[in-house]
């Protein structure tokens, strides 16, 4: 790959969805589509150039499996190879900024994902690095996974765009990413959560700007009434200290068999895990045949390495 430090073109950061166009994300999911269809073996036409010599550096501040075993073998199968990094290994444990670490690692690698605990973190990151920067989860967006839940629903489903979304539980990260994607792909979404749970005003607002088909309560059944899918998320997530105020809040919006038959026949279970069963989910649906959730899980890495071949200029 080129030295991103001596080229002045700008680079291609998947930050979040509502940063990109419609278009755009299409592309990427339809990549995405093609990717898991072909195979380990990457068709040539989405390789990026240079591949065989780009290095993607992955930055985790928190635990991760999905993210980082999808994104390790996501680059490999496309053809690179990947550096793991933490608090630790890196001087950013000891103070050095955020800024100096950006166009330190920009001279050496072709990408940086980072699971950032804050999202000041992320936009830093992309502020001053000279190559591509991925979005592999922050305190207020998750689009990495969102994408992957896009990709899962319309291989059961079809196009989302015109369907029925309820999100159910916590107005977090991942609920603010949806919000995004119903503005993105069309598709309708309501919000069931506690009011004290909603998700942050500059999302809503952003929606309502955008003239989003997104609706907000805390009836979690009116939500879900003939909905083509249901998703939730944790109840307390990493680094969340008042985890025994907010179980007490959600547990009106567990999934249970109850709920998921007020969802229109044939809609499916989605949940991004890791999952606490006789929690958010009744065990009798996350394994039930409505869920795909390992489905979801699968194609965090199809849906990763078509985000990785577009920001390194596949397409």
């Amino acid at each position: 790959m080129a030295t991103k430090s001596r080229t002045t073109q700008q680079p291609r950061h998947f930050l979040d969805l509502d940063a990109l166009d419609a278009s755009t994300l299409r592309k990427i999911l339809d990549m995405a589509h093609a990717m898991k269809r072909a195979g380990k073996k990457t068709p040539a036409k989405f390789k990026p150039p240079g591949i065989e010599q780009a290095t993607l550096a992955m930055i985790f501040e928190k635990p991760s499996t999905r993210t980082r075993v999808s994104f390790d073998v996501a680059m490999r199968q496309l053809g690179g190879q990947t550096l793991s990094l933490n608090n630790t290994d890196l001087q950013l444990g000891r103070g050095e900024s955020i800024a100096d670490t950006a166009r330190v690692l920009s001279r050496y690698i072709d990408a940086i994902m980072i699971r950032a605990n804050s999202h000041d973190t992320l936009l830093d990151l992309a502020r001053y690095a000279a190559v591509p920067v991925i979005n592999g989860l922050t305190d207020r967006s998750h689009p990495c996974q969102v994408m992957a839940d896009i990709m899962t629903f319309e291989e059961q489903k079809g196009p989302i765009k015109g369907h029925a979304v309820a999100w159910v539980g916590d107005g977090n990260n991942v609920a603010v990413s949806w919000m995004h994607a119903a503005v993105r792909f069309g598709f309708e979404l309501r919000v069931a959560c506690p009011d004290e749970l909603r998700p942050e005003r500059s999302a809503i607002d952003w929606v309502k700007r955008e003239k989003g088909a997104v609706s907000y309560g805390s009836d979690a059944t009116k939500a879900v009434r003939g909905a083509d899918c249901v998703v939730t998320d944790t109840w307390v997530s990493m680094g969340q200290t008042d985890g025994a105020r907010r179980k007490k809040m959600l547990e009106p919006y567990a999934v249970d068999a109850r709920l998921m038959s007020a969802a229109a026949k044939g809609a499916i279970f989605m949940h991004c895990l890791p999952a606490y069963r006789g929690k958010e989910v009744t065990e009798d649906v996350i394994d039930g045949p409505q869920s795909v959730v390992f489905d979801e899980a699968e194609n965090r890495l199809h849906v990763q390495k078509a985000i990785l071949a577009w920001c390194l200029g596949a397409a």
